[in-house]
């Protein structure tokens, strides 16, 4: 049975990601696809703002930065600059993306075996890297039922937890065909288990 790993590792010294977010300890950058290219090389499109971008020219670990507007840019990694890390590369594993560096800790999910996931903790302890396990599951694990899922993915989609709120309690349960009562309860259900799961996460 595979598992849903999220874990959060500061990325080593010299690492071009690690390097631009410690420099811009405020900022976060969005890794929203990357790719190795062989001899220690790799391509990275990102997300940032303005002002991080322009650093990237400045290091080392990179060769070339390409602006595609929009607060994106491709870039390409040097050999050496850092691309996965050691740890990932030994058991064989991939972070999803999209994913965020924040002054330079890489914030991970990982689906792998129970195997895997234990033997990545041990590599990262090895590389003398910090690193917080924010938390892990089975795959086949759901939080909410499918019921839960469409009306979550519904409220979501039409601003109900946005500031400020861009739907009513009124409009959704009309859209559902529900009555105002039992969707206030689904959505109490779903808040609860949210937070239950989430609550450790929230105060770390």
């Amino acid at each position: 049975m595979s598992q849903i790993v999220r874990i959060e590792v500061r990325l080593p010294n010299g690492h071009w990601a690690g390097e631009v977010t410690r420099n811009h300890s405020n900022l976060v950058l969005q890794i929203i696809e990357t790719m190795p290219l062989g001899k220690g090389r790799g391509t990275a499109q990102i997300a940032a703002e303005q002002e991080l971008l322009s650093d990237l020219d400045n290091l080392s670990g990179i060769e070339s930065v390409n602006l595609l507007g929009d607060d994106k840019a491709s870039v390409t990694i040097a050999s050496g600059g850092g691309g996965f890390i050691r740890p990932l590369r030994t058991v064989g594993v991939v972070p999803r993306t999209p994913f965020d560096v924040i002054n330079g800790w890489a914030d991970w999910t990982i689906q792998c075996s129970s195997e895997q996931a234990k033997q990545l903790v041990n590599e990262i302890k090895l590389e003398n890297l910090q690193m917080k396990l924010k938390s892990t599951r089975s795959s086949e694990e759901k939080l909410l039922t499918t019921r839960q899922r469409e009306v979550f993915e519904l409220a979501f989609r039409r601003g109900y937890w946005a500031a400020p709120r861009e739907v009513t309690l009124t409009e959704l349960s009309a859209e559902l065909e529900i009555s105002k009562s039992t969707l206030s309860v689904m959505l109490h259900s779903i808040e609860s288990k949210v937070i239950d799961k989430y609550y450790d996460e929230i105060l770390s």
